[in-house]
């Protein structure tokens, strides 16, 4: 069992609910809601996720696997005590299942309004509650993916390194990364090769960089069609992480 601090542990004495079954992967999304994310931006992670999980293509994706089922849960955090489920382990095997997932993500998901305080940018304690979750997901699954939505750089929390290493620890998990595009005074401020370096990894890890806002819901359709499809390929053997446009 992994260290976590006392909060993580409260929230997942709340998990409760979270759905026993046979899947061909389960998936945390893991979502920035620190102090950079302005309802704008939020707006644009929550109605990007819940669009692309009732797309014909991915439930197409989902339909074409070994069980025809994923399971999925909804994590939002920000800095230290700021970590929120928003949907605990819940399985889409149709289209029905990916509508239900939509809906509670769009009435539940944050507005990005309600950063009390200050909020910083823990993707440490992001990691190691999202392996949190995956430790306690019921069912039976041999692929484990958290997927991360991001636009800024670890600035709190345990250290990076270690977190990213306790979430990898056993050789089943992946870390992906979806970065959210944004300027900043009017220049495009790119993390692809941060999150390279420092976020990802894993059999068969990629970061997704959109080029625009419009391109962020789209981009996670992609993301996710990969994710479940995938037989969890190993990385390329010269070191290079593979890069989604």
């Amino acid at each position: 069992m992994r260290t976590l601090p006392m909060l993580l542990l409260v929230i997942l004495c709340h998990v409760g609910g979270a759905h026993a079954a046979d899947v061909d992967v389960a998936i945390v999304f893991a979502i920035d809601t620190s102090a950079s994310v302005d309802p704008v931006t939020a707006k644009l992670q929550r109605e990007g996720h819940a669009t692309a999980l009732s797309e014909p293509e991915v439930i197409a994706a989902i339909s074409s696997g070994l069980n025809r089922c994923v399971a999925v849960a909804y994590l939002e955090w920000a800095g230290p005590g700021q970590t929120k489920i928003i949907l605990p382990w819940t399985p889409i095997c149709d289209l029905a299942g990916g509508l239900a997932v939509a809906n509670a993500i769009r009435s539940h998901g944050s507005d990005g309004d309600h950063c009390p305080g200050y909020c910083s940018t823990s993707i440490s304690l992001a990691l190691e509650a999202s392996g949190a979750l995956l430790d306690a997901f019921a069912g039976t699954t041999t692929r484990r993916v958290i997927d991360i939505s991001s636009n800024g750089k670890n600035n709190d929390g345990p250290p990076l390194e270690e977190s990213r290493a306790r979430a990898l620890a056993g050789g089943s998990t992946t870390i992906n990364a979806i970065i959210i595009p944004q300027l900043r005074k009017g220049v495009a401020y790119h993390l692809v090769d941060y999150f390279s370096t420092n976020v990802i990894g894993g059999p068969g890890a990629f970061v997704v960089e959109p080029s625009v806002p419009e391109d962020y819901s789209s981009a996670i359709q992609r993301k996710l069609v990969r994710e479940i499809s995938q037989a969890g390929e190993l990385p390329p053997a010269d070191g290079n992480v593979p890069r989604m446009p």
